[in-house]
């Protein structure tokens, strides 16, 4: 049994943007960008954010982000030289867990071409264990892209949206 395909979100649904621009290896054989790329474009997009944020210190951070679900829904496809706009938004945070929520648009396109999302365990980067306590400016920038459920469950409701961080 499958479940009922999700709907194309439009840019409403995602309180921050990144623009991503394409390479011309991103296309495959077909003319497309390959479906790979979009996962890449995921992490991207929401490490970027944090990177910016002062959330996330890649190189010598104590606490790290580790991928462990993910998924992706196409839409339409999008090819090189074409630029794309990465909405994020956080749809569930657990103790050391957080489900980010990817929506990937043409430039000046106002529903997306594929929308996915993956889950970061936060762990001690030395022991690889949960993440006890996440720090205060993770944290706080989760909350600036965490979206609340409508009524029904299917989508969520977005009050602002930014393209930059405030520190």
């Amino acid at each position: 049994m499958s479940l009922p395909r999700p709907a194309a979100d439009t840019r409403s649904a995602y309180p921050h943007f990144c623009r991503i621009a394409t390479r011309w290896g991103d296309n495959d054989v077909y003319g497309h960008v390959n479906n790979v790329v979009y996962y890449s474009w995921f992490d991207t997009a929401v490490n970027r954010y944090l990177i910016e944020c002062g959330a996330l210190d890649i190189h010598t951070g104590g606490v790290i982000g580790l991928v462990v679900e993910t998924q992706c829904h196409y839409f339409a496809p999008l090819a090189f030289p074409q630029e794309v706009d990465a909405g994020i938004r956080v749809a569930h945070r657990g103790r050391s867990s957080v489900r980010y929520e990817v929506g990937l648009f043409g430039a000046g396109q106002d529903t997306c071409a594929a929308r996915g999302h993956f889950i970061h365990v936060y762990v001690d980067r030395a022991t690889r264990r949960p993440a006890a306590l996440l720090p205060p400016a993770l944290l706080q920038a989760l909350d600036r892209i965490t979206v609340a459920p409508t009524a029904d469950g299917a989508a969520c409701a977005v009050s602002a949206v930014s393209t930059a961080c405030e520190n």
